[in-house]
């Protein structure tokens, strides 16, 4: 695989990897906006956008411009995260151009035409009231809120359905002119792709975009942590746990990773062996760790009956407590052959790599090379994950939310209470 890079004159990124042996192109369009970056009354703006960017342009309406890719065999999706929006296509390489002209046109000239808007906007009010329904959804919504109190940050990506009705197209139109910069965007492309190629086509499709960067979003400030029960008649008591984790660019970030995958990261970790094989306490269990620009999170879930939640939740604290110390070298060594494995099988999959690619540009500046990042991997020892994990329950009180009914689910938030900063702090000395 061949890794080029080309920085424009309007400061956008190109990056593709030609990968010889497919016919067939990931390409798409990553910019550094989403919904960390609105303000109050734009909350939801950045995921309506990406709604919008289908329903035609000056130049195609919206079934032409599914109609035109789906006329030789491709596809086109998009979506929105909290720091990124993206916007992509899979093609046959011949048909490279094609997606590039069609992904251009939908952000450089989009119509946002009135009864359009309106529809987007009611399919947008359904898809909250089917995200309320499902509890998954709910506590994670919560507990956003209690990490990140009062920000951007800790706000659902799909807005209410008030602001939802406030936006109009001069709203649409002032947020995309202000936030889709040259510096901010990237082009990525991997699979049966020539760089010159799209180079030169993205060179005259997007010159229309604005050379200097957009506004910075304001820093994140990780909450107080605290608990929180939200009653709820439900089947299954679901509960969640939330610990301030590392930014990307932290040197602690892939040992940090490793103890999420030995704590819950998988059917060998200890979490899901100890409450689902063991004890039978839950289907799902499962922890990970969200790296952004300037701040992390580190989420913990599982669902259980009412009755089993304080004993699921006082597992849960005595398992993080104890792996911090007990670590082994076997443990380790699984992690870390997972996300090799999960590194390597990504870049298998042309979509994949390409918005790997992306997303390494927003976030580092650069690709980082395979090589760079299975060294980081491999460097990854017990002690750097002990530290890591100590570094963890020693940053921030935790956060935890609980959703169901049942009298177990204010015990079951206390036993949380056992994970706290003096413990941890005590560890380190």
């Amino acid at each position: 695989m061949s890794v080029e890079i080309s920085k424009l004159a309007s400061g956008l990124t190109v990056v593709t990897d030609k990968m010889p042996h497919l016919e067939t192109a990931a390409l798409g369009v990553w910019a550094g906006v989403g919904g960390r970056d609105e303000k109050p009354n734009e909350h939801g703006i950045s995921h309506l956008l990406e709604h919008m960017a289908f329903k035609g342009t000056t130049k195609r309406s919206s079934r032409e411009i599914v109609e035109e890719i789906e006329a030789v065999g491709g596809d086109l999706n998009a979506g929105t995260s909290t720091e990124t929006t993206s916007y992509y296509a899979r093609v046959l390489k011949a048909d490279v151009p094609l997606a590039l002209d069609v992904l251009a046109d939908i952000l450089a000239n989009p119509a946002f035409e009135p009864d359009e808007l309106e529809r987007e906007k009611n399919v947008i009010v359904q898809e909250i009231g089917a995200a309320q329904d499902t509890p998954d959804d709910v506590v994670f919504e919560h507990l956003n809120e209690l990490c990140y109190p009062d920000q951007p940050m800790g706000r659902s990506l799909l807005g209410t359905a008030k602001t939802l009705r406030s936006f109009n197209r001069d709203m649409l139109r002032g947020y995309l002119s202000t936030h889709y910069r040259g510096p901010d965007m990237v082009v990525a492309a991997a699979g049966a792709v020539d760089h010159a190629q799209v180079v030169a086509e993205v060179e005259q499709r997007f010159a229309s975009f604005e050379a200097t960067p957009g506004p910075k979003p304001q820093p994140a400030q990780f909450g107080k942590g605290g608990a929180k029960v939200v009653h709820r008649e439900l089947e299954q008591a679901h509960l969640t746990l939330a610990l301030e984790g590392v930014p990307q660019n932290d040197l602690s970030l892939f040992s940090l990773q490793v103890f999420t995958n030995v704590l819950g990261g998988g059917m060998s970790s200890r979490l899901f062996q100890e409450v689902r094989e063991k004890r039978g306490l839950c289907y799902s269990i499962y922890s990970f760790h969200a790296p952004y620009t300037d701040t992390g999170f580190f989420g913990l879930y599982t669902g259980t009956d009412p009755a089993d939640a304080p004993e699921m939740m006082e597992v849960v604290v005595d398992i993080m407590n104890e792996s911090v110390e007990t670590l082994t070298e076997a443990e380790i060594a699984r992690a870390k052959a997972q996300m090799k494995a999960g590194l390597l099988m990504a870049l298998e999959s042309c979509s994949s790599r390409a918005e790997q690619l992306a997303r390494h540009v927003l976030a580092y500046g650069r690709p980082q090379t395979v090589q760079e990042l299975v060294a980081r991997i491999d460097a990854v020892s017990v002690e750097s994950t002990r530290d890591a994990a100590r570094a963890l329950l020693s940053r921030s009180r935790p956060a935890v939310v609980a959703l169901g009914s049942g009298r177990g689910l204010d015990t079951a938030v206390s036993f949380a209470e056992g994970l706290t900063r003096a413990r941890a702090k005590a560890r380190l000395h």
